[in-house]
This record gives C-alpha cells, sequence and structure tokens, in this order.
C-alpha cells in the first residue's frame, strides 16, 4: 500500500512555517534540510519536521495540505503543538 504524507517545517519554535506534501517524507524532508531546490524553504531557513501526518493516497493527503494550508497561523502552531510540544525536529526519530 502506497501511503503520502503532510508535513509542517519550521524555522524554529513558532517560527516561520511551511506545509507540503509528498508520498516520500524522509527523501523530501532531507532535500528541505539542504536547500537541493530552490524556494521558500531555501529562503527562509525552514528545515525542521515539526508535524507530520500519514494518508493512505495522495489525494487525502493533498486535501489535508490545502486545509492546514487555509488555516490561520494559529491554528497550525495549535496542531503541532498538539503532538510536539517542544517543537523538536522530528527528522531524526524517523531515520532510526
Amino acid at each position: 500500500m502506497a501511503y503520502a504524507y503532510v508535513y509542517i517545517l519550521a524555522s524554529q519554535k513558532n517560527g516561520t512555517l511551511y506545509t507540503g506534501v509528498t508520498s516520500d517524507l524522509i527523501k523530501r524532508v532531507d532535500e528541505h534540510k539542504h536547500d537541493v531546490n530552490d524556494g521558500f524553504t531555501k529562503r527562509y531557513q525552514v528545515h525542521s519536521l515539526v508535524y507530520h501526518e500519514c494518508h493512505d493516497d495522495i489525494n487525502a493527503a493533498r486535501t489535508r495540505e490545502k486545509q492546514i494550508k487555509a488555516w490561520k497561523r494559529q491554528w497550525k502552531i495549535n496542531l503541532i503543538e498538539k503532538e510536539n510540544p517542544e517543537g523538536w525536529d522530528l527528522f531524526p526519530d524517523l531515520i532510526e
């Protein structure tokens, strides 16, 4: 079964946020961390994975990504803090 992920990156705790969707979370976050592509996360140094969720298919993940992107900033922070109150970078846990 293929999975898709919605994720939120942050520049620091309560810093700049970026919401994305991918079918390969480890690869995509690693690309953000190493500034593989020019764009928002490279320009604003948004590299810490602070939230992610898994979906059964890419269409569900894209719908959820659009929903989160439309939220007010505080709602996104609340979502992050509910699952990751300290705002730690979750990426090291994924690759262990």
